[in-house]
């Protein structure tokens, strides 16, 4: 039997300490149960993040899966959405991408998915995986041993993404980018050398580092907003981009220092989407809902919702035939992007909506004045199962959903408490048709969870 903290195998990714929690030694075991339940018969891709562990666990990672007969496409140095981009695009039956996403520097992890990129969870493998090492009965016995091909994909991933959008309508702008340390900024860069895109662009926390000299690589954290808000404003750009340390996540501000909730930028991403394909169906999670529903239903789709959570809604798209996601924590997953998330995908979005319809928070105004929300309220608490029982006793005459966590509606404001699958807290969601009435049910809801 292995010991291990079998906390670490999450919902929809691998994270803990390392060395502690993970290292090479139970990552290698990882590799070997990651073959005996994916059962991959073709090339598997590995990619790592900046983090200073990284590179050392993804060659253990390496070792792990040649042992097992399975040749092996290094991908090296890259961010999340390129793992997907490498799996997706060259036909590979699998990847791992090692990251701990926006956790703090002493973290590492693993993302993995099967072909086609499609996500491995907590229901499709992961905690199939956990069971495996925990007994001892991980290993792969092979005959043969699997080739390693190291391949740089970072030319070619940027001359993809271009074709989301019409590089010719991009007008010549100046934009503040923040990668957060990690290597966002350099693939922006190579985006625009392919693309001869006519942007100026202004560096913060633009070099790789996996010490995140300056913290936790998050820029939705309100403490890490402020310096991303006053480089854009002071620097007269006409907008800025933030992405976490391994960029399936992205977040905008606007040139007058509005960082924008993802929310609001979504509904717009959604009716922009449904310009191009009319009557399609988009994929929405139970955090922040009313702009979301509305924006499809006025734009002639559907809306379906699914779990918070990349590997869930990455599902639930393949399900439904979902062509856009864009989640309240900053991912955006494209049907033609293998239902996938990027980072940089959205950016291209919005400079071509920008260059085309003018100001951020012009083309936003209609959705600030209808939809009020106070962002994502996280909080620690002792049990978090006694305040959801709680919580759903108190509003019992409310419409109630459990679907992730609990949500509960009213005809003039709704909320969401769950826990969070990476972290431990509740994290409580809420919107009202007015300010004032979102104020008061914040503090009455938040009065029960801190009480």
């Amino acid at each position: 039997m292995q010991e291990i903290n079998a906390g670490i195998f999450k919902a929809y990714d691998i994270r803990g300490i390392y060395p502690s929690e993970i290292n090479e030694d139970l990552i290698y075991k990882i590799g070997q149960a990651y073959v005996k339940v994916v059962q991959p018969n073709g090339k598997i891709a590995v990619g790592h993040d900046v983090r200073l562990s990284s590179e050392k666990l993804s060659e253990s990672l390496i070792k792990s899966l040649t042992d097992a007969g399975i040749d092996v496409v290094d991908v090296g140095l890259i961010s999340t959405e390129m793992l997907y981009y490498a799996v997706g695009n060259f036909g590979y039956q699998g990847g791992l991408q090692v990251t701990a996403s926006h956790n703090p520097a002493e973290y590492n992890g693993l993302k993995m998915v099967r072909e086609e990129a499609k996500p491995i969870s907590s229901d499709t493998g992961i905690y199939e995986m956990r069971d495996l090492i925990i007994a001892g009965k991980e290993k792969v016995d092979s005959d043969t041993k699997g080739s390693v091909e190291k391949k740089d994909i970072m030319v070619d991933f940027a001359q993809f993404v271009l074709k989301y959008v019409d590089i010719s309508a991009i007008k010549p702008l100046k934009l503040v980018y923040n990668p957060n340390f990690g290597l966002e900024g350099e693939v922006l860069k190579k985006v625009i050398e392919a693309g001869n895109l006519p942007l100026e662009i202004v560096g913060l926390n633009n070099t790789p580092d996996g010490n995140f000299p300056k913290g936790r690589p998050d820029p939705f954290r309100p403490e890490n907003r402020p310096e991303f808000v006053e480089l854009v404003k002071s620097s007269n750009a006409d907008l800025g981009v933030a992405w976490d340390a391994d960029a399936d996540r992205v977040f905008f501000c606007t040139k007058s220092g509005n960082f924008l909730e993802p929310y609001y930028l979504n509904a717009l991403l959604i009716k922009l989407q449904l310009e191009k394909k009319p009557g399609s169906t988009i994929v929405y999670d139970p955090r922040f809902t009313w702009a979301i529903i509305d924006s499809a239903k006025e734009n002639g789709g559907n809306a379906v919702v699914s779990r918070v959570g990349h590997s869930f809604i990455k599902e639930k798209m393949r399900e439904v035939d979902g062509i856009f996601c864009g989640e309240s924590s900053g991912h955006t997953y494209f049907k033609d992007f293998w239902y996938a998330d990027s980072g940089i995908i959205p950016l291209l979005l919005v400079l071509e909506l920008v260059s085309k319809k003018g100001d951020l928070d012009a083309l936003l105004k209609p959705y600030f004045d209808k939809y009020f929300m106070p962002g994502e309220i996280n909080t620690e608490v002792n049990d978090a199962q006694a305040k959801i029982k709680e919580i759903k006793e108190k509003y019992a005459d409310g419409k109630q959903d459990e679907l992730d966590g609990i949500s509960i509606e009213y005809p003039d404001w709704r909320f969401n408490v769950r826990s969070s699958n990476t972290e431990p807290l509740l994290r409580l969601c809420l919107e009202a048709k007015s300010k004032e009435l979102m104020e008061e049910k914040k503090d009455e809801v938040l009065g029960i969870i801190r009480g």
